[in-house]
């Protein structure tokens, strides 16, 4: 499927930006999976298709992907979903099993089959448009690192119901939208940091303050914009970081929870 303009992992030099999805399953159960009937969540069924399937077909479709790797426990499990069968020997995918926690795990692809640069994204960003890579590929451009977010205002004008985790900066509120940049190899000691505050991904101001009291103490008084905050975090680590700043409300919203659900399905209908 589209092997026509996608490079092969055996060709030396593979063109273009090769995407990262992040597609297994975090420890404990999951209310999503409640009566589903499937093991894992890149698996659910979202507008009649396992989110990893709406996530493969934008990405293999989109002319800037070169090649794409896919993390995941159960990679078995997902080869033998018949639903993702189209995918399986496409010579430009590869699935990859995940180990303990994230961060290691995309270290290990980028050491591995991932060539950089890379835009790191998860099953469950079922809302994934062509708009977004292009918006996120431009907004990173030359940057070793680059986190994508949402303003507050761009979400809540369109999908007011909508519940996200904010960041509170000078400049405004902002949630994170499931797109990652890692152009350089200078993103590693950042990468490397991130191992050890993952776990609590969705404590926001406890994230900040663990990549430095300065960090946290800008934050809180309201004296950084994320922009700046970004900025001299990298500076610290030695690399060019970069908040891209997503003008798509829906490039906040995946899967996390039932609400997430009934949101996303309206949204597919709409856009069908």
């Amino acid at each position: 499927m589209f092997r026509y303009r996608r490079a092969m992992f055996d060709a030396q030099s593979p063109p273009g930006v090769t995407a990262i999805i992040l597609a297994g399953s975090r420890p404990g159960p999951d209310p999503l999976l409640d009566g589903s009937g499937v093991s894992t969540k890149a698996l659910l069924p979202v507008g009649g298709r396992p989110m990893l399937a709406h996530v493969l077909d934008t990405l293999s479709r989109h002319a800037a992907i070169g090649a794409i790797v896919i993390l995941a426990q159960n990679v078995a499990g997902l080869r033998a979903d018949p639903e993702l069968a189209v995918w399986i020997d496409d010579p430009a995918i590869r699935f990859m099993e995940s180990g303990a926690g994230i961060s290691r795990s995309v270290l290990a692809a980028i050491d591995g089959p991932a060539a950089l640069p890379v835009l790191l994204t998860t099953a469950d960003n079922v809302l994934l448009s062509a708009a977004m890579i292009d918006s996120m590929i431009a907004g990173a451009a030359g940057c070793d690192i680059a986190v994508a977010m949402v303003e507050r205002r761009i979400l809540l004008a369109r999908y007011p119901q909508s519940r996200r985790t904010w960041l509170k900066f000078r400049n405004g509120w902002w949630s994170g939208a499931n797109l990652f940049w890692i152009g350089s190899d200078r993103a590693r000691p950042m990468l490397e940091r991130w191992q050890s505050v993952e776990q609590d991904r969705k404590k926001g101001m406890k994230i900040v303050g663990a990549f430095g009291p300065w960090l946290l103490g800008g934050a809180l008084l309201r004296i950084l914009t994320i922009q700046g905050a970004a900025a001299r975090l990298g500076k610290r680590f030695g690399a060019q970081a970069r908040i891209v700043a997503m003008p798509q409300a829906e490039a906040c919203i995946d899967v996390d929870k039932p609400e997430d659900l009934v949101l996303v399905e309206q949204i597919l209908a709409m856009r069908a």
